[in-house]
């Protein structure tokens, strides 16, 4: 067993030591049913398709705050919806504006379609945590 020990630590003290954590906090959430689904993006390209985001949580109603551990430090951008009709997509009017409620970090004004940049938040080894007001 110690033999078993003592090969392993080498490779325990390899493994990547960059890993942070991003704390996503949720507010203005109307209450009512349907889930919230939480979406990363790890780049500008397909932002902010559902389809394109590097990760995707659904917290339960009522559930406010996901951790999102094991990243690389780096930039992201985070946005999430309340689902309340519990279809599994953010409704659209006309295909582009939201019907439900939905935000993203830093929590930007936006006009058109939102911009990578300008909900992109730095990702530092050690850890940071962003607040997203959903608008309904």
């Amino acid at each position: 067993m110690l033999n078993a020990c003592y090969y392993a630590l080498p490779l325990m003290l390899c493994l990547p030591a960059d890993a942070a954590t991003l704390t996503v906090n949720l507010d203005g959430i109307k209450p009512g049913g349907g889930p919230l689904t939480v979406l990363l993006f790890d780049r500008a390209e397909g932002f902010p398709k559902e389809a394109r985001a590097s990760q995707r949580h659904v917290l339960p109603a009522g559930k406010k705050t996901l951790a999102l551990d094991g990243l690389t430090p780096g930039q992201y951008a985070v946005m999430a919806y309340h689902d309340e009709d519990g279809n599994g997509e953010l409704n659209r009017l006309f295909g582009m504006i939201p019907q439900e409620g939905w935000g993203l970090s830093n929590n930007p004004k936006v006009t058109g379609k939102p911009k990578f940049k300008d909900a992109a938040v730095v990702l530092p080894e050690s850890g940071a945590a962003v607040t997203l007001h959903l608008d309904y």
